[in-house]
């Protein structure tokens, strides 16, 4: 998700090459390779984000009851979402002095947490996939991270049209869906499928998803911001050169 975001000090333990080919490939010289855990990083998100998308439009089961209905598509693509969870977190704790970022912490306990009732329980299959929709934004987000290691300049065009559908999807995934999500969630308080939860599944779900949206509306913010500057930056080039042009005439 989101794993794009850390910090730039990375830079000094992975190799860019200006060939995509063997940037996908090439080890580097330090034990461990940032741009190998975007690659699985972007791998997950598009098997998570693909099979959550099937189970949000075409999953009859979980349609039809969201809160008990049988989850067990649902449950393999979560199982899928926390082993990568799991992984990305021993990483983080492991190489801490390099990647560490308190709010990646945070993101994985709390997502494991909640996950962690889904596949024991059974229960609140289709909004755990719908929490998991937000992975569709991940692949941009990396992708961001690709084209800096093999060195495109900042206001190339593939890289200013990556900035940009980055915010459009993170915003549709992570935030444009957060009204109708907490939305729902008001209209099935004190219904009886809510009641048989039980008050820890109930706070559990409620208190995790406040949790994951305040980081995604943060992450917006640093995002929105990052996209505003590149496209004011273009626009105050254009005029410049547009201006030159008029002077030269």
């Amino acid at each position: 998700m989101e794993f794009g975001l850390r910090t730039q000090q990375v830079e000094e333990i992975w190799i860019p090459t200006p060939y995509w080919s063997s940037a996908l490939v090439l080890p580097a010289f330090s034990p461990f390779s940032f741009f190998s855990t975007l690659v699985v990083s972007t791998c997950h998100s598009l098997v998570v984000g693909v099979i959550g998308l099937y189970i949000f439009l075409f999953d009859e089961a979980t349609i039809a009851d969201p809160l008990w209905g049988d989850p067990s598509l649902v449950k393999v693509n979560i199982a899928i979402a926390s082993g990568y969870l799991i992984s990305d977190l021993l990483i983080l704790i492991w190489y801490w002095k390099v990647i560490g970022d308190k709010y990646f912490i945070i993101h994985h306990c709390t997502a494991l947490y909640a996950y962690y009732f889904v596949l024991r329980d059974g229960v609140l299959g289709y909004i755990g996939n719908f929490r998991l929709l937000a992975e569709l934004s991940s692949p941009f987000v990396n992708q961001r991270w690709f084209f800096e290691a093999l060195k495109y300049p900042k206001f190339s065009k593939a890289n200013v049209i990556n900035g940009i559908l980055m915010t459009v999807v993170f915003f549709i995934v992570r935030i444009a869906s957060i009204p109708p999500f907490y939305g729902y969630i008001y209209s099935v308080l004190g219904t009886e499928a809510y009641l048989r939860l039980g008050f820890l599944i109930q706070c559990s779900w409620i208190s995790t998803c406040v949790v994951l949206d305040v980081m995604n509306v943060m992450w917006m913010i640093k995002i929105s911001k990052g996209c505003i500057k590149v496209i004011s930056l273009i626009r105050q080039e254009k005029a410049k050169k547009s201006l030159q042009n008029g002077k030269l005439d």
